[in-house]
């Protein structure tokens, strides 16, 4: 999962009861799925691929493609309606890579399921290993149960999603026909919900837009020279040069359906200085000085965002350098494209840089339009722990691979049964990974009344 909207990137030191048919049944499998290290180049998917398979198999599915990509594998699987309505089928998303992690950073082993004080920890278990394993469960539970489907469900796991984001991209274009004709994708890895230290909820999140990610090269060049005779031209200088006016540079604020609604739900909760600050500049959201502000306290969600996040320059230590180069990362707002970004990168670089696209940057999409009806359902499934929860549309500052469905006509919405405690770290990406125990068994309650909402046929 992606950095959200402000606490969402939180995990609960709170409890809130589940309603778990079999919690020891549902422990086992993730701390399985969980102990599969797929980071990438270590060769693991094929075993994971394989565990989900058999899962899937006892949630009714019977039609499977595995698709090997790039060394990993990415799996498409379905499940036939049992009455079919003639509605399109429901596509369900989630990744099974994770990122890396340093056991020496760890106080445990990084793919050592464990649990401690009412966790569940392990690298990959927020993101997005929970949301996995939450949607397979529940997938079980309406077989078991022998709640007939009206609809098609249509599972797209992808291999790659925190590297190349190759198997998405796939799924959308040469492998669409796999798909089948879908009405809407619910995307694991985007949604979810939190809660105040009371227990009681502040809101549960739907992700209907997401930044393109864009990676630039600013370089500059000449014909270096000796150390002793410094030239005017030195790139190493050249390239700073650029890299301050970059930092410098604040790109033009922007909202959306998306982020006007979230920022009206945070400005509703929050009785401080923040909230009128809001307030003000949704009133006014051509005011600089207010979206600066807001900005400061939310980043990302403004605007464009373009940050450096390497460099490399030079030859010898006795040497003029040649060259001088730095990546530049863009998280770019909706509606804007990678070339505007570009022209607008060469601009601020000058003349004495060259602004480079880098290969495989993710797909510009706008935003997915609200769909009030699915917004109830999720309501309604919510309510199996949270009565009444506000549901606040939101952009992701990051990129999930809900941004190549969505870019492929599809509606796509970023759901999810986890829920949060407001300003307590998940550890995604980086240390002592973890996911509420509670938070995670509650989840699949979620999820399985949503899908018997949305598909079944009872």
């Amino acid at each position: 999962m992606k950095p959200l909207f402000y606490t969402m990137v939180a995990v609960s030191l709170f409890s809130v009861p589940a309603i778990a048919q079999d919690r020891a049944a549902e422990r086992a499998l993730l701390e399985q799925v969980v102990e599969i290290p797929t980071v990438a180049g270590r060769g693991e998917m094929p075993r994971l691929v394989e565990l989900l398979r058999g899962e899937l198999g006892e949630a009714g599915f019977d039609e499977f493609h595995v698709q090997p990509h790039d060394e990993t594998q990415t799996l498409i699987a379905r499940r036939n309606a049992d009455r079919p309505s003639g509605e399109d089928a429901i596509l369900l998303m989630a990744h099974m890579d994770v990122v890396d992690a340093n056991p020496a950073d760890w106080q445990n082993p990084p793919f050592e399921f464990r649990e401690e004080e009412g966790y569940y920890l392990g690298r990959g278990i927020a993101d997005n290993k929970s949301g996995l394993v939450g949607m397979i469960l529940a997938l079980q539970r309406i077989e078991a149960a022998g709640v007939p489907l009206d609809r098609d469900i249509v599972v797209l796991f992808t291999g790659d999603e925190e590297t190349a984001q190759e198997g998405a991209r796939l799924a959308a274009s040469e492998w669409r026909d796999l798909l089948g004709d879908v009405d809407m994708a619910l995307n694991s890895d985007g949604g979810g919900g939190t809660v105040f230290r009371n227990g009681e909820v502040e809101a549960f999140y739907m992700q209907v837009a997401e930044k393109t990610y864009a990676d630039f090269t600013f370089r500059a060049t000449n014909r270096g020279g000796h150390s002793s005779a410094p030239r005017p031209d030195n790139a190493i200088y050249q390239l700073a040069g650029a890299l301050k006016n970059l930092e410098e540079h604040r790109f033009p604020q922007q909202l959306n359906d998306a982020t006007r609604a979230a920022f009206t739900a945070v400005a509703e909760n929050d009785g401080g200085g923040f909230g009128q600050i809001i307030q003000a500049w949704l009133a006014d959201p051509e005011n600089d000085e207010l979206a600066d502000q807001v900005e400061a306290m939310g980043p990302g969600q403004t605007r464009t965002r373009c940050v450096a996040t390497q460099l490399s320059g030079g030859h010898a230590p006795n040497a003029l350098p040649q060259s001088a180069e730095a990546n530049v990362n863009c998280r770019i707002f909706p509606g804007t494209s990678i070339e505007e970004i570009r022209q607008t990168l060469q601009d601020i670089a000058g003349q004495f840089i060259e602004v480079e696209i880098v290969d495989g940057n993710s797909p510009g999409s706008d935003a997915t339009p609200v769909d009030e009806e699915l917004v109830a359902a999720y309501r309604r499934a919510i309510g199996t722990h949270f009565a009444d929860a506000p549901i606040v549309p939101f952009m992701s500052a990051g990129a999930t691979d809900g941004l190549f469905i969505r870019n492929a006509g599809i509606r796509t919405y970023g759901v999810g049964g986890l829920w949060s405690v407001v300003g307590v770290p998940t550890g995604a990406h980086g240390l002592d990974e973890r996911v509420l125990a509670d938070g995670f068994h509650g989840s699949v309650d979620i999820w399985e009344a949503l899908l018997r909402d949305v598909a079944g046929a009872d």
